[in-house]
C-alpha cells in the first residue's frame, strides 16, 4: 500500500499546484484535514478492535477503502476532487493503522517491541521508496504525463488488499464471542495510565515540530527540480528512513527513550535549517535525507512507548488516542506552514519548523526522564 500511496504523494502536491491550480495554504489544509481525519479515526478504530477482538476485520476495511480511491486522483478535474479522495484515503488509514499496530503488539514478545516496530517502520519505508522511485522512472518514460502515472499505483494497491485477506492472521483472543461494549468510554481513558499520557503528549509536540512531507516535494520544485524528478526528493527521504528503521527500533530495546528522541529531534532541526536555506537542488536533496534520519529514530520509537505504557487490553484504544494527538497536532502544522509559506516564502515555512524543534528539544531535556517498565520474564 505504500508503494501505491506514495507514488500518489510524490507527485500530488505538484499536480495539484500545477494542473488544479491550488495554493500553498490549500495544500496545507488538505494535507492537514487528511491526517487529523485519519487520526480521528483510529482512536475509535483502535477501541472498536479492543472489545471486538477482530483487528484483521477492521485492517481489510481500512486497507479497501484506501485502494478503491486511488482511481480518482488521476481523474481528479479539481481541488475538491482531490480533497475527497485524501478525505477517503485518510478514513481508511484512520480504520487500519491503531489496529494494526496494536496487532503488532499482540503477536511480538514485550522485550522485542522495539524491534518489531522498526522493522515495521522499515517496510513502511521501503514501499515509501519503491513508489516515488517508481513515479520517477514513469514521468520519464511517459513524458510527465501524471495522470497516467497515478493509474499506476490502482495496481500495489489491490494486491496490499488481497495479500491482507489471504495471508495475514491474528492470535486468539480471550473470550473472542464475549459482549461488545460501547468501543470508547471515560472509564476506559481513565485506565490510561499517567506515563502514557506523557508518551501522547511528547508524540504531540514532536508532530507540531514537522509537517506534512508535501512541503518537502514543494521545496524541491521551489529550486528548480524537474517535474520528472521531483519524487526523487522522497526516495532520498525513504532511503534513511529505511535504512535506518529497524536499526533505531532495536537500539530502542536497550537504551534510553530520551536520548534517541532528543537525537532525532536535533536531526529535525538540522533538516529544517538545510531546507530553510535551500539554494539548489542537492541541498534539498541533503535536508530530505535528514529529514528521514529523524522520522526513523522516532517513529517506531513512539510507537514501542505506546505499547509498553498501555494496558494490554486497551492496546487498541490506546494508539488511537496517540494517533488522534497527533494528527491534530499534524493538521495545526501543515496549516501554518502552509500560511507561512505564502505569506513569507518556503524559507518561513522551515526555519519555524526548526524554532519548534529545538522549543521541543528543550522541553524534553527539561522534563522527567522516561522510565521503561521492566519487562517480564
Amino acid at each position: 500500500m505504500d508503494v501505491s500511496s506514495e507514488l500518489i504523494h510524490s507527485l500530488l502536491p505538484v499536480f495539484m499546484v500545477t494542473a488544479l491550480g491550488a495554493s500553498m495554504v490549500t495544500v496545507g489544509i488538505i494535507e492537514g484535514v487528511a491526517e487529523a481525519t485519519a487520526a480521528t479515526m483510529k482512536v475509535f478504530s483502535g477501541a472498536l478492535s479492543d472489545y471486538l477482538g477482530k483487528r484483521k476485520l477492521l485492517m481489510v476495511l481500512g486497507y479497501a477503502l484506501a485502494a478503491f480511491t486511488k482511481p480518482i486522483f488521476p481523474l481528479a478535474r479539481s481541488v475538491s476532487w482531490v480533497f475527497v479522495a485524501r478525505f477517503v484515503d485518510r478514513v481508511g488509514k484512520g480504520i487500519r493503522v491503531a489496529p494494526r499496530d496494536a496487532l503488532v503488539a499482540d503477536i511480538t514478545p514485550k522485550q522485542m517491541r522495539g524491534a518489531a516496530y522498526g522493522l515495521r517502520q522499515a517496510l513502511d519505508s521501503a514501499g515509501a521508496l519503491a513508489g516515488p522511485l517508481l513515479a520517477m522512472v514513469l514521468m520519464i518514460w511517459l513524458a510527465n504525463d501524471i495522470r497516467t502515472v497515478m493509474w499506476v499505483a490502482v495496481v500495489p494497491a489491490f494486491m496490499a488488499v488481497a495479500l491482507l485477506v489471504v495471508y495475514v492472521r491474528e492470535p486468539d483472543r480471550a473470550n473472542p464471542n464475549g459482549p461488545v461494549r460501547v468501543p470508547l468510554t471515560i472509564a476506559d481513558a481513565r485506565r490510561l495510565p499517567l506515563r502514557y499520557w506523557l508518551v501522547v503528549l511528547l508524540g504531540g509536540v514532536f508532530t507540531l515540530a514537522r509537517f506534512s512531507e508535501a512541503f518537502l516535494v514543494l521545496r524541491a520544485r521551489d529550486v528548480g527540480v524537474a517535474l520528472s524528478y521531483i519524487p526523487l526528493v522522497m526516495i532520498v527521504m525513504n532511503v534513511g528512513y529505511a535504512g535506518f528503521a529497524y536499526p533505531a527500533g532495536a537500539a530502542a530495546d536497550r537504551t534510553h527513550p530520551r536520548t534517541l528522541l532528543f537525537l532525532g529531534l536535533v536531526l529535525l532541526m538540522a533538516a529544517d535549517l538545510v531546507l530553510g536555506f535551500a539554494r539548489s537542488p542537492l541541498i534539498v536533496f541533503a535536508g530530505a535525507a535528514l529529514w528521514g534520519l529523524h522520522m526513523a529514530l522516532t517513529q517506531g520509537l513512539l510507537s514501542k512507548l505506546v505499547a509498553d505504557t498501555a494496558p494490554a487490553a486497551l492496546l487498541g484504544t490506546g494508539f488511537g488516542i496517540f494517533n488522534l494527538v497527533s494528527g491534530l497536532a499534524l493538521l495545526l502544522a501543515s496549516v501554518i506552514a502552509g500560511s507561512l509559506w505564502s505569506a513569507f516564502g518556503a524559507s518561513a515555512t522551515f526555519l519555524a519548523g526548526a524554532v519548534f524543534a529545538a522549543m521541543a528539544a528543550i522541553g524534553l531535556l527539561a522534563a522527567v526522564p522516561y522510565r521503561t517498565p521492566p519487562t517480564a520474564g
